[in-house]
C-alpha cells in the first residue's frame, strides 16, 4: 500500500495550523503593539516655551522624532509636505495643536491625547485639522480597508496568468491591462461613489493601477522563477505580510520595529502611502513609494518576459504544433 496519500494528509494536517498561527502572528501582533516609535511631530513658537514642550515630548524615550519650526506657518507647511504628522504651536492662550487626520486618524487622536496630558492643568488645547479626512470617510476606515482587496486583485491576476500558461508579452499585456481596469474600477468606487479619497481622479486611478500591477507582476514573476510554489511565496509576501505590515489603518511609525519599515518595502504598504499622498497632499512625499512600486513591477514583468523555465507537471505546457504532412 502506497504511503504517499498518507504523507500528503499528514502534511495538510500540520500545514493548516501552521498557516493559521502565522496569519494570527502577522495580523494580531502588530495591532496589539501599536505605539509611537520615532513618530515625526513638530513644535513651534518662542524658543524658551517651545524647548520646554520639546523636552516633554522627548521624555517619552523613542516615541517622537521632534522637529522645531519658527512659527505656525512653517509647521503647517511641514504637515502639508508630510514631513510631520502634526505640530504643537505655543501661543499666549495655550497650546495650539495642528493635526492631519488625512495622514492618519489614529495618529491625530494620539497627538491630541499626548498634548492634552502634557498641557498645564486647566489650559485649553485648541485643535486644527490642517488636512482633514473627506466627509465621505471621516474616520479613514474605507481607505484602510482598501489595501486587502487591491492585494487580492493583484494576487488573482498573477495566479491566473500563471495557471493559464500565459508567457512572454501576452502575460505582460494581461497583467498591465487587468491592473489598469482594476485601477479605474477601484477609483470609481472609492472616489466617485464613497468619497473616501479626494484628489485628482486620474492620478488616483494611476496609483491604484500601479499598486495592483506591482503585486500581480511580482506574483507572476515569482511563479516564472520558481513554478507554482512562487504563487504561494507571492501570497505570503503580498497578503499575509504586506497587508498587516502596510500601516494603512494606523501609520508605519506605530507598528513594531522593523515591521513598519518592511511594510513600506512591499507593494501594499507603498501603495497605501502613495494613495494618501496623491489623494490628500498633492503628491507630497510620494517619491519613495513610486520607486518601490515601480521596482516591483519591473522585476515581475522582466521575469515574465525573459525567464524561460520548463513547465512542471502541475503547469500547463505550451501547445505543440503538429508538423504539416507533405504529399
Amino acid at each position: 500500500m502506497s504511503t504517499a496519500p498518507n504523507r500528503r494528509a499528514v502534511a495538510v494536517i500540520l500545514l493548516i495550523p501552521l498557516m493559521v498561527t502565522l496569519a494570527l502572528w502577522a495580523f494580531a501582533w502588530p495591532a496589539a503593539r501599536i505605539a509611537p516609535r520615532d513618530l515625526p511631530a513638530g513644535v513651534a513658537g518662542p524658543a524658551s516655551a517651545a524647548q520646554q514642550l520639546e523636552q516633554r515630548f522627548e521624555q517619552r524615550d523613542g516615541a517622537f522624532d521632534v522637529h522645531r519650526f519658527d512659527d505656525e506657518a512653517a509647521a503647517r507647511t511641514a504637515i502639508e509636505d508630510r514631513t510631520v504628522y502634526g505640530a504643537v504651536v505655543v501661543t499666549p492662550r495655550g497650546p495650539h495643536l495642528l493635526t492631519a487626520s488625512a495622514a492618519s486618524p489614529v495618529v491625530s487622536q494620539l497627538l491630541r491625547e499626548a498634548v492634552t496630558a502634557s498641557a498645564p492643568e486647566g489650559a485649553p488645547v485648541r485643535v486644527t485639522d490642517v488636512v482633514a479626512t473627506p466627509p465621505g470617510d471621516p474616520r479613514g476606515s474605507a481607505l484602510g480597508a482598501s489595501v486587502l482587496p487591491l492585494a487580492l486583485a493583484g494576487m488573482a491576476a498573477g495566479a491566473v496568468v500563471t495557471l493559464m500558461g500565459l508567457r512572454g508579452a501576452r502575460a505582460a499585456v494581461t497583467l498591465v491591462g487587468s491592473a489598469a481596469l482594476v485601477g479605474l474600477a477601484a477609483t470609481a468606487v472609492a472616489h466617485s461613489w464613497l468619497g473616501a479619497i479626494a484628489g485628482d481622479w486620474w492620478a488616483e486611478a494611476g496609483v491604484l493601477a500601479l499598486t495592483v500591477l506591482a503585486i500581480g507582476s511580482a506574483v507572476a514573476g515569482l511563479a516564472a522563477l520558481f513554478g507554482p510554489r512562487g504563487i504561494g511565496l507571492g501570497a505570503l509576501l503580498m497578503v499575509l505580510l504586506g497587508n498587516p505590515f502596510s500601516g494603512v489603518t494606523s501609520a508605519p511609525e506605530l507598528l513594531p520595529e522593523p515591521v513598519g519599515v518592511i511594510g513600506q518595502w512591499l507593494p501594499p504598504g507603498a501603495g497605501g502611502s502613495l494613495i494618501r499622498s496623491v489623494a490628500f497632499f498633492d503628491g507630497s512625499a510620494a517619491g519613495g513609494a513610486v520607486l518601490t512600486l515601480s521596482l516591483w513591477s519591473l522585476f515581475g514583468l522582466a521575469a515574465v518576459l525573459f525567464v524561460r523555465r520548463a513547465p512542471t507537471t502541475a503547469e500547463p505546457a505550451a501547445p505543440v504544433r503538429e508538423p504539416a504532412l507533405t504529399g
